[in-house]
């Protein structure tokens, strides 16, 4: 496994959201978005999220994921579907930064 650490992050304002992750804690990086998302106290929406969660997977592709899971005795089922084929947009919006 890798100690690479990978960034993502969404800036709107004055607001900044920025998680932080490596091969390890990725899907429960993936879950915290949904988290944020659900808490109506944030304005971080579920837009946010799907964006964000497809630059994870981006960043950290599933197969580098499921090799290392399988290096180490477990076993993962291979997902239903990519978040492209669940997603009705292309490009993240305008309104706010990803970096």
């Amino acid at each position: 496994m890798s100690n690479d650490i990978n960034v993502v992050a969404l800036v709107r304002g004055e607001e900044q959201y920025i998680f932080m992750f490596d091969e390890a804690n990725r899907t429960e990086t993936l879950r915290m978005l949904g988290r944020y998302a659900a808490d109506p106290q944030l304005s971080f929406t579920w837009y946010d999220a799907a964006v964000l969660s497809q630059k994870v997977r981006e960043l950290l592709p599933a197969k580098k994921v499921e090799g290392a899971i399988k290096s180490s005795g477990a076993s993962i089922p291979a997902p239903a579907a990519t978040v492209e084929s669940q997603l009705p947009f292309s490009k993240p919006s305008p309104r706010f930064r990803l970096s």
